[in-house]
């Protein structure tokens, strides 16, 4: 049973992916097209989600808004991967004053709660999608820093290690060749949930109308769309909400059945 589940989630996952790359092809409307006198009609054979307040297909949107949901999440996760795999390495190789300057740097931005400083980063900078990437990315190097330097201050005193050193293999090469390597199992494994929560940060701020702005869809945008048709039109709410908990469940299923592949933190 679980291995159906977690092959279902690779599945939506890649589903949801090729949707969201594909979709000036596969969506049956443009998101901006406009039918008045069509607002808040309920899911039917032509419109399969159902139309938002200005006769807009939700289907279309959705599959719009996946672009920049998903698109977010994997820009954000690559910025943050690449940040923090090298301030993490740099910190855990060298060690001393320089481990000591950049965990303090690293400790600073993980002693305030990650989405509240996303928020006031995001009303500073201003609300688009640009400004989104650098709040979440501006945030989320610190845990992969944190948990790579960690797995290099044990992996540099293995023996190969030592062997390299003593033979004059230079510091570069070293990293390089057999550190990161050699560290990659739970950084893959910390990246499917980091992606999983830049999507709900991503959702939120948008909800919160500092993200995409209108009429550019997304997910989050969408629900703050909607909010006020709840109890009308329904469908407006859940299906972009659906989507959102769909992509987040089978990132963690994803995340989990890595995790016990790779034996990394076995409980």
């Amino acid at each position: 049973m679980k291995r159906a589940s977690i092959t279902i989630a690779f599945l939506v996952l890649c589903l949801l992916a090729l949707s969201a790359l594909f979709a000036p092809v596969i969506a049956p409307y443009h998101p901006l097209e406009i039918y008045l006198e069509q607002g808040l009609s309920s899911p039917s054979v032509t419109h399969l989600f159902g139309q938002d307040k200005l006769g807009r297909d939700v289907a279309s949107r959705i599959l719009y808004g996946g672009r920049v949901s998903l698109g977010v999440g994997v820009t954000v996760l690559v910025i943050s991967l690449a940040m923090g795999l090298l301030v993490g390495t740099v910190a855990g190789f060298f060690g001393g004053r320089v481990d000591a300057v950049l965990m303090r740097m690293v400790d600073v931005f993980l002693a305030f709660p990650g989405i509240l400083l996303a928020i006031a980063m995001a009303a500073l900078l201003g609300p688009s999608v640009t400004n989104i990437v650098i709040a979440l990315s501006a945030l989320g190097w610190a845990g992969f820093a944190r948990l790579i330097r960690a797995q290099i201050l044990v992996v540099r005193e293995e023996e190969y290690i030592w062997a390299a050193k003593a033979i004059g293999v230079g510091s570069i090469q070293i990293i390089g060749r057999h550190l990161i390597p050699n560290i990659l199992a739970p950084v893959i494994v910390e990246a499917t949930f980091q992606m999983a929560y830049v999507i709900v940060a991503e959702a939120s701020l948008s909800f919160l109308g500092l993200g995409v702005q209108p009429p550019m869809p997304s997910w989050g945008g969408m629900l703050n769309d909607a909010r006020s048709f709840l109890l009308v039109a329904p469908h407006l709410v859940v299906v972009p909400g659906l989507f959102i908990t769909i992509t987040v469940i089978a990132l963690n299923l994803l995340g989990d059945d890595l995790r016990n592949r790779l034996d990394v933190r076995k409980d």
